[in-house]
């Protein structure tokens, strides 16, 4: 589709709702995985945000995706909406939030290199010199972060690297599908084949709901709704007005709004080097983001008057 300076800021805006609301998803995550075990927290947030989009589907009228979207859709929906959801939560209860933050921001790289090899998206300078800074940002973060009794098991780094892997080529897998359907379409559907693939865990939902506080409840159910459907579909807008690369890149602004979100909600006051690596993670943003300015024209030679063109001021030859 033909991009405009509105459609540029458009998916920009897009892309900022979906940096803020996967941000806030550490919080709920952190909250309701004290009462959910991974994979009943991955399916009700699933269950939820695919109640969510299939009713907008409805008011909207939008039917069945056409058959050339499929194949991203699936692939999408089982990597991303599936195994990445479960390998978080399981790893975010095996490393302390700065290790896994720092693991899975290897996402946005792979990302990069998966849409330069089966999409041939073109790499520029800028967007690998932004990626460099954010993802030196997020290292700095996630040691800060760690502190001195900060320990990573072996399968939580595991685990937060599956989520990275399965994360990054859902992402690649979307971006197709976007050129055959909707944003709302992909999401919706793909979020539904991620809950199927998550009912193995319906028997642990039913259980853990029963005696699960309400406070745990809602963030589950507020993580389908807002990180979920809104967000995913947000992103999904975006990405299919740009690169998958760009895409990824704005993802590492992540790690700084937690950072800001857990000294707002949390009260947990960030030192100097937690502050130092979040600017680092927006400053490689803004460069990833970032284009070149045009050349200008060249300038026309100041000897060169009618004379020389052949040409009165009048524009006919003299």
């Amino acid at each position: 589709m033909p991009r405009t300076a509105s459609s540029d800021r458009l998916a920009l805006a897009a892309a900022g709702v979906t940096v803020v609301l996967w941000a806030s998803a550490f919080v709920s995550i952190r909250s309701a995985g004290a009462a959910y075990s991974p994979g009943a927290l991955a399916l009700g947030r699933l269950l939820a945000g695919t109640v969510v989009l299939g009713a907008v589907l409805l008011v909207r009228r939008e039917g069945l995706p056409p058959r050339a979207a499929w194949p991203g859709i699936l692939v999408s929906g089982v990597l991303w909406f599936g195994v990445y959801m479960v390998a978080l939560n399981w790893g975010e209860q095996e490393v302390d939030a700065g290790t896994a933050a720092m693991l899975v921001n290897v996402g946005p790289i792979l990302i990069a290199l998966l849409g330069s090899r089966f999409l041939g998206e073109a790499l520029p300078p800028r967007l690998l010199a932004g990626m460099a800074v954010s993802f030196a940002g997020a290292v700095t973060v996630g040691l800060s972060m760690s502190g001195e009794d900060g320990r990573a098991s072996a399968l939580g780094v595991g685990l937060c690297l599956v989520a990275a892997v399965t994360y990054a080529g859902g992402v690649v897998a979307q971006k197709p599908a976007l050129a055959h359907a909707s944003a709302l379409q992909v999401t919706a559907f793909g979020c539904a084949i991620g809950a199927a693939a998550c009912l193995p865990f319906a028997g642990q939902l039913v259980t853990e709901a029963a005696r699960a506080p309400l406070s745990a409840t809602a963030n589950m159910v507020y993580l389908g709704v807002f990180p979920t459907a809104l967000a995913v579909t947000t992103w999904a807008y975006a990405l299919a007005r740009t690169t998958a690369g760009r895409m990824g890149a704005t993802t590492y602004a992540v790690p700084a709004l937690v950072v800001l979100m857990a000294w707002a909600v949390l009260g947990e006051l960030p030192g100097p080097l937690t502050l130092a690596g979040g600017a680092l993670c927006l400053a490689g943003v803004a460069v990833s983001r970032s284009r070149p300015r045009p050349s200008a024209p060249p300038a026309p030679d100041a000897g060169a008057g009618p004379e020389k063109t052949g040409r009165t001021a009048g524009g006919r030859r003299g």
